[in-house]
Formats: structure tokens, sequence, C-alpha cells
């Protein structure tokens, strides 16, 4: 007679799409105003995103593809950060309404990557598309070879990211549990708060791996929950 069949742990893990009503601007409000108008199609046809890691930029880049794919138009994201990647990808891609191109530094000093992002920078501009880009320094201090392509890249508006105060933190923490179904009780929040590094990225990692633990176990966030996620462990069998 067999027994009973064993249950099966998936490490399933709810990912909400990025998008613009779910970024906490903060002191970025300017900056979240003029992508808006961008997606919308009444913007400036080219913005650049200044700042460090975990002000939102890959957010803000992404959200802005998903918004103007949403109205049925066509928007694709490029992260210059990962490896691997080749500078035909840039080909052809002035047909499309908006083009997000992130990590701009990483391309800094290829003269290839340089030449065809210069060209798909006139390519757009000529065909009337918007260009949302972003970088972690100015592009003129950033180690470009290509004079044109840095004096391109200062043509339209810059605005430079700022992280997020603690509180606004805390309401970003609580509104991106709110959207997974996970309740964060006061104490557990000032427990994150006090206990996790306080920059958004690193809170919302912690939220992703928090919530594939209560969706497993099924149950609601505790400290001993939470402090398994800062670990990254996971439950014995």
């Amino acid at each position: 007679m067999s027994g009973p069949t064993p249950q099966l742990h998936l490490p399933l893990e709810r990912r909400p799409e990025p998008t613009l009503a779910a970024y906490l601007p903060g002191p970025n409000a300017e900056a979240l105003a003029a992508v808006s108008a961008m997606v919308a199609g009444d913007g400036e046809p080219y913005l650049l995103l200044l700042g460090a890691s975990g002000t939102g930029k890959t957010h803000l880049l992404q959200a802005s593809c998903q918004a103007v794919v949403s109205a049925g138009r066509q928007a694709h994201f490029v992260p210059l950060g990962m490896a691997e990647l080749d500078p035909a990808m840039l080909e052809d891609l002035e047909r499309l309404d908006l083009v997000a191109i992130d990590d701009l530094q990483c391309i800094a000093g290829d003269p290839r990557w340089e030449r065809a992002l210069f060209d798909l920078f006139n390519r757009l501009r000529e065909q009337g598309r918007a260009l949302l880009a972003a970088a972690n320094a100015a592009p003129d201090t950033l180690p470009l070879s290509l004079p044109d392509l840095a004096s391109r890249l200062q043509w339209g508006p810059r605005y430079r990211l700022l992280p997020l105060s603690d509180l606004d933190c805390e309401r970003l923490l609580v509104e991106a549990a709110h959207e997974r179904g996970l309740r964060l009780t006061p104490d557990l929040v000032r427990f994150i708060m006090s206990h996790h590094a306080r920059d958004p990225a690193s809170l919302l990692e912690l939220l992703g791996r928090l919530d594939s633990l209560s969706l497993r176990e099924q149950r609601q966030p505790s400290i001993p929950l939470v402090r398994r996620a800062m670990l990254n462990s996971e439950p014995a069998d």
C-alpha cells in the first residue's frame, strides 16, 4: 500500500509588472511627470535619467515600456549592463514608438557601441520617436570616445533621481507588500528598516524572497519569516 503523495513546494514568486503608478516619486516627482508625459505622447522626445543604483531608473524605464505597450503601441527596453549584448541589437529600433536604454555608462569607451547608439539617436530623432535613457553619471563626465555622442546625449532635459527618505521607503515597502497580498504590521516594518538595507531596490528584493516563503508556507509574514528571508534560508524538510 503506497503512502500519501508527498507535497511539492514550488519556489513560486509573484512578480508585479513595473508600472508608473507603482513608482513612489518622493523627491523625484518632476522626473516622474516628465516620463509620464513622454509616455502619453505629449512630452519631450528625449529624456535622460541620472542617479545612483537604487533610485528607480530601471523601474521607470521598464514601466514606461509597459505603459506604451498597454496603450497599443510599441516599445523596447535595452539593458546595456547585461553581458554578451551586440550593438546590432540597436538596428531598426527607430520603427518603435519608445526605446528605453539603461546603463549608458556600460558602453562608454566602446567604439562600436558608441557609434551604434549615436546612429540610433539620429534615426529616432528623424522618425519622431521617443528615447528614454539612464546612466549613473552625466554624459559630460562619462569616458565617451565619440564627441558627437556625448553632445547628443546632452540635448534633452535630464533629471537626477535622488534616494527616497526612510519614511518614503517604509511607505514603498507597505504598498508593495499590499500589491502582493502580504500584510506587514508596523512592528514588521520597523524590524525590516532596522535590520536591512533601506534603499528601494534592496527592500523590494527582500520582499520578493519574503513573498516566496509566505506563499510556500501559506502564512502571512512574521519576524522569524522575515529573518529567514533576509538570510535567504529555506526551511528544513
